[in-house]
């Protein structure tokens, strides 16, 4: 099929169409990048979802969250893109794409889709072709797009140049647990959802929500945020609570982003972010062309040998590949 009839069976609504430009999307195949740049061209670019990253850590209830905020939106008429990034394996590069099994309810939503995709150990905690992805739910008129990452960590901050607003999940737990969460990954959250605040925990989810309102109100305003943002909220995924109102939230920092030109801006800088990135993974692949290898391997046995210095060496290569 070519790209231009694909991309226009996508904006349709096909969902078997939608699932095979992801698939396009994601392979590594030099052929298929160069189908990739052509489908992504063709796509209509008027159709704009509210893009919404998710990061947590291990045992958060990352899934049952998605799975019940994906309902409630879908009970609410919108409909819902999920894509799901599982850690792969460094040996096969696979992964169990479980998210399907832990979202059972949410993947049987005929106003849902949900796309588990492995990370193919791309650092970031998404995988290296999300936003691409992103770019063909939009296409296919979902109305939110939920990108859960791998996990939560340094790199998994990644996630927040692809969306509009970036939620980091987190359990209830002792105020020692506020050291484990990194700085950086906290400077970049647009709201902190402590889940799991139900039966015996919820008194310790209400403690450490409150921690977490402390510690955001040290850390310096962005000017992209309204009064009283960067907040912590506190969720019980399992009994739907507090659900509605982390919906609310967003829809108050979404709408005060658009009207202030935050939303624009910020859509902007993210296009610049991901064109800078594909030039140095274009430039990235070069390295892997059997010319450049085979001049790599003569270079590097001069360095070995000490005939050859290897910062000369580097520059004798670049200026070659140049």
């Amino acid at each position: 099929m070519e790209p231009e009839e694909l991309a226009q069976r996508i904006a349709d609504g096909d969902r078997r169409a939608l699932a095979r430009g992801i698939t396009l999307v994601e392979s590594g195949r030099a052929d298929h990048r160069a189908q990739t740049a052509a489908l992504l061209q063709a796509l209509p670019k008027s159709r704009e979802a509210l893009r919404i990253g998710l990061s947590g850590t291990p045992g958060v209830g990352k899934s049952t969250f998605i799975e019940s905020f994906g309902l409630m939106l879908t009970g609410r008429g919108l409909r819902v893109a999920v894509l799901a990034v599982d850690p792969s394996s460094t040996r096969s590069g696979g992964s169990i794409l479980g998210d399907k099994t832990r979202m059972e309810q949410l993947s049987r939503d005929p106003a849902a889709f949900i796309r588990p995709s492995p990370s193919q150990t791309h650092l970031g905690g998404v995988a290296r072709r999300t936003r691409e992805v992103v770019a063909l739910c939009e296409a296919a008129a979902f109305d939110v797009v939920l990108i859960e990452t791998v996990g939560v960590g340094q790199s998994e901050t990644v996630v927040a140049e692809m969306s509009d607003v970036f939620l980091l999940l987190l359990a209830p737990a002792g105020g020692d647990e506020l050291q484990g969460v990194k700085r950086g990954i906290m400077e970049k959250a647009d709201i902190i959802v402590v889940n799991k605040a139900d039966g015996a925990l919820k008194s310790t989810a209400a403690r450490t929500q409150a921690d977490y309102a402390g510690a955001l109100r040290l850390l310096r305003k962005r000017p992209q945020d309204p009064e009283g943002y960067p907040l912590a909220l506190s969720v019980s995924a399992l009994e739907n609570a507090g659900l509605e109102e982390t919906w609310e939230k967003i829809g108050t920092l979404v709408d005060w982003r658009r009207a202030e030109g935050h939303w624009e801006a910020t859509r902007r800088a993210q296009a610049r972010f991901w064109f800078d990135q594909d030039v140095r993974q274009a430039l990235l692949a070069r390295l892997e062309e059997p010319e450049a290898r085979a001049r790599m391997k003569a270079l590097s046995e001069e360095v070995a040998e000490g005939t050859l210095d290897p910062a000369a060496a580097a520059r004798a290569f670049v200026k070659a590949l140049g």
